[in-house]
This record gives C-alpha cells, sequence and structure tokens, in this order.
C-alpha cells in the first residue's frame, strides 16, 4: 500500500481540500436562498432544469473556450473505462444549451425559460467564497434577442439579493461587441498591448496571442496598470451593438436598479457578446469574494454547440459567497421550534405500540421527540429534561395492554392516565392547537 495512503488512513479521513460539507446548522441559509429563487423562478416564468453532474470534455472545451483558464487550468477531466472523455462540470450554461439542442426545444414557443441549482467543480486555489466543489443557482433564456430580457436577468439576481436583505449592492456591466465589431477592437487592443508587452504577466504576454481580452480580466497589480490605458470596447461598437446596449441601460434606468459602466469588463468565459455584467457586494467581505453574480449574452454558442442559430442570456449566483454573507450581515435562519412532547417507551410490546403512536401524532402534524433505541425509562426521562419538554408521553408494558398512555408534566411530575385513541385530542388541547 501507498505509504501516503497509509499516513492518511492513521489520521482519518477527510474532505478533499478545496470540497466541504455542507452540516444541517448551515443548510438553513442554502434552503432559505434556495427558496427565494424557487419563488421567484416561478414568478418570471422560469422552470427548473437538471442536467447531469458529468459531460463530454468537449463540451466544455468547444463552448467556454480552449484559451480559457477554466479549460486550460480548473477543469476535473478523466477517462471512462470504456475510453470516452469526461468532464465533471465546472460551470452550467453549457450544459445546459447542450440540453436545449438534445431535446429539441428551439421547437418549443419561443423564450425557452430555465433556471438550474447544483454543484460544481474547479480546480483552484481554495480562498474566501471560492472552492473546488461550490453550488450555483443559474437562469438561461434561449430565443429572445430584446434587451430587455438583459435587463430581466440582471433584476432577477437583484431582486434575490435584495430579499436576502442585501443593501450595499452594485452592478457592473459592459458590452464586448459581437463578430461585426470585436474583431476591430482587437486590433486596436492588440496593437496597444504589444506595446506593453514587458508590462504584462507571463500568461497575459501569452494571452496576446491566443486571447487578449482575457488581459483585462487579469489581476495582477501590473496587468491592472496596463488595463487602464486601453482601448475602450464601448467607443468601437457597431451600430447595432450601441443601439442595444444604450436600451439595456434604459431599462435599468427606469427600473432605477443602480450600475456602474465598467468598460474593461469581459467576463472570463470566450462565448459572451454584446452584454456582460457581474454583481457585487461593497461590504468588507464581499470586496474579498469578488462578484457574487455574473453572467451576459451568448447569441453565437447554441449555434457553435450544433443547434439553429439562437439567441440566449442567462446568468450564474455562488450560493457560497451569498451564504458567507448571509452569515455576516443580512439573514438570520429563525429559531428551532422546541419540541414540546416526549414519547417514552419500556418493552418489546410498547416500543410497537410507541411506533403507531409517533406516526398518528405525524399525520396530526404535532412534533414529537423520541429515543426508540433506549430501553432505560431513567435515561429517557432524563433525555427528555434535558431537551425541556413540557410533557413526556410514557407507554409501559401495563399501559401498552391496556392501550392506555401514561402523561408525566415535566414540570410539576404531575401523572395521568389517558386512553390511547384520545391522546391526540388531549395534547392538542394541552399545548393550545
Amino acid at each position: 500500500m501507498d505509504s501516503s495512503i497509509s499516513k492518511k488512513r492513521k489520521r482519518g479521513y477527510q474532505s478533499p481540500q478545496g470540497m466541504h460539507d455542507i452540516l444541517p446548522e448551515d443548510q438553513k441559509y442554502f434552503q432559505k436562498l434556495y427558496n427565494i429563487a424557487e419563488n421567484i423562478a416561478n414568478f418570471y416564468g422560469f422552470r427548473f432544469i437538471e442536467t447531469p453532474i458529468l459531460e463530454e470534455a468537449g463540451l466544455f472545451e468547444k463552448g467556454t473556450g480552449l484559451s480559457t483558464d477554466v479549460v486550460q487550468k480548473q477543469m476535473y477531466t478523466f477517462r471512462t473505462k470504456g475510453g470516452d472523455w469526461l468532464t465533471l462540470r465546472p460551470e452550467g450554461t453549457p450544459s445546459v444549451v447542450r440540453a436545449y439542442i438534445e431535446h429539441g426545444m428551439f421547437n418549443r414557443p419561443q423564450p425557452v425559460k430555465f433556471w438550474y441549482s447544483g454543484p460544481f467543480f474547479r480546480y483552484e486555489r481554495p480562498q474566501a467564497g471560492r472552492f473546488r466543489q461550490f453550488h450555483q443557482i443559474g437562469f438561461e433564456v434561449f430565443g429572445e434577442q430584446s434587451p430587455v430580457v438583459d435587463t430581466q436577468i440582471i433584476q432577477i439576481f437583484y431582486n434575490i439579493l435584495k430579499e436576502l436583505r442585501f443593501e450595499d449592492l452594485t452592478v457592473e456591466i459592459n458590452s464586448i461587441g459581437d463578430s461585426q465589431c470585436r474583431p476591430y477592437y482587437k486590433k486596436l487592443l492588440v496593437s496597444y498591448l504589444k506595446s506593453k508587452t514587458e508590462s504584462l504577466c507571463h500568461s497575459c504576454q501569452r494571452r496576446i496571442r491566443e486571447n487578449p481580452l482575457r488581459i483585462l480580466d487579469c489581476q495582477e497589480e501590473k496587468c491592472q496598470r496596463v488595463k487602464n490605458q486601453a482601448p475602450q470596447i464601448i467607443d468601437h461598437l457597431c451600430q447595432e451593438c450601441h443601439n442595444h446596449f444604450r436600451e439595456v441601460l434604459e431599462f435599468l434606468d427606469e427600473l432605477e436598479l443602480p450600475y456602474y459602466l465598467n468598460p474593461y469588463l469581459v467576463r472570463g468565459l470566450d462565448y459572451y457578446t454584446k452584454t456582460v455584467f457581474e454583481i457585487f457586494d461593497k461590504g468588507e467581505e464581499g470586496k474579498r469574494q469578488g462578484a457574487i453574480v455574473a453572467g451576459g449574452r451568448y447569441d453565437v454558442l447554441v449555434k457553435l454547440l450544433g443547434g439553429k442559430d439562437t439567441p440566449g442570456m442567462g446568468g450564474a449566483a455562488g450560493v457560497e459567497r451569498i451564504v458567507n454573507l448571509m452569515k455576516e450581515k443580512t439573514w438570520k435562519p429563525p429559531v428551532e421550534v422546541k419540541k414540546q412532547i416526549f414519547l417514552a417507551q419500556l418493552g418489546k410490546l410498547a416500543k410497537k405500540k410507541g411506533l403507531k403512536l409517533f406516526e398518528e401524532f405525524r399525520k396530526a402534524k404535532i412534533p414529537l421527540a423520541e429515543t426508540f433505541g433506549r430501553d432505560s425509562l431513567k435515561a429517557q426521562l432524563y433525555l427528555a429534561d434535558r431537551m425541556g419538554v413540557e410533557y413526556t408521553l410514557i407507554i409501559g408494558q401495563k399501559e401498552a395492554l391496556g392501550e392506555v398512555v401514561l402523561i408525566r408534566n415535566m414540570k410539576t411530575g404531575k401523572q395521568e392516565v389517558i386512553k390511547s385513541e384520545k391522546i391526540i385530542k388531549e395534547m392538542k388541547k394541552r399545548l393550545k392547537k
């Protein structure tokens, strides 16, 4: 056996680096976010879709882009026993596009609206709000070119965050043009960047040839300085892209949704066209984590992946990042309703009767605590006392044979015998249900 494996076994198994357990106390935050997202999705007419966690590697190589960091550095890709190359999905949009094409959804009335949630995987350095397994909530619209859809996607995510009481939000937005105007801008950008090659990091020097727009997305300080003097794409949009972007901003103004025009926002994925956006929390923790929502328009992606020429627009929210901010300053989970009744049993027959009684309480929607695995009445009463319940229902051999239940008031110690058939009604009365 490999020595490194044996060492790990001695110290006990742990979750893989960058992957984490979501414990019951944290699930409340996740479920709150999911519930709000579902309610808003239903209101806006989005239907839930679930795609496989594994996809063909080529889907992301072609869709997300071979030159992106996601494909080059961050994908978990492996070869199956049958020789297929599969990838743990690093993002949701290509999978939803693949499903749209595979199931012939272009034959449905357009637009087609989907939302999704689930785990995604990227091999990157774990840090604040960034994991190797993480969760996202996404919204995608197919078959609609109108700029109002761009605004609506932004509005949906903004509303989700507002319902979570996020008050200090900023939307950064830009247009990166399309195949008509972007090539000319790329020439201008490359010409400028070549004059600054020595001032760029090693990765960005390579990107001048492969994907110059990605340089605008680099977070290295020296690349940031070069970026701040670079030509801006919004100054070189074609008339169609210019009009589209102007209308998006006009719709945002009408909604009084605050935004900041960031002329260097490009996003890190190759398929975007026209509108791109990110949403940030402006607090200290938000600045540390980066964008909590990001997305944009992808009018060529469906065709690129083998479908008909179909416009698309979407975005995704980082669940862990939002949960971190919920914990810090916005939403606090409600205190769990304490159970007021404990069911104790003594003996095999009593346990059988207790199981049946427990089910009757469930149907009556009366919460009930129990420990059917324990046989000691003393231990069960001790636990009931620790839990702070008002009443303990006791079923022993005598009570089981007599079809009765002993009710013990845990504060006064007073006990009373009630027929089993009347116990639900009696406890409702005592609990004032």
